[in-house]
């Protein structure tokens, strides 16, 4: 269990793990979309990298293999 007190825990329920899913949902809202995402926290991810969504409505991170799918 994480102690309450320490300032990780007071972190840990503002940023989502990065690269913990293999698949995300995200919204037009999100573009332009880039991975890791905003809300990621990114010292233990890869570089950002911008992903291009809107022609196909679909994306794959070439870092970690993520699969990005564009919801109307």
């Amino acid at each position: 269990m994480t102690n309450p007190n320490t300032a990780a825990a007071a972190l840990e329920h503002k940023y989502r793990e990065p690269n913990a899913e293999n698949c995300y949902e995200v919204t037009r809202a999100d573009l332009p979309l880039h991975c890791p995402m905003d809300g990621m926290s990114l010292w233990n991810s890869h570089p950002r990298v911008y992903l291009p969504i809107e022609e196909t409505g679909r994306a794959k991170c070439p870092y970690c293999g993520a699969d990005y799918i564009l919801k109307e």
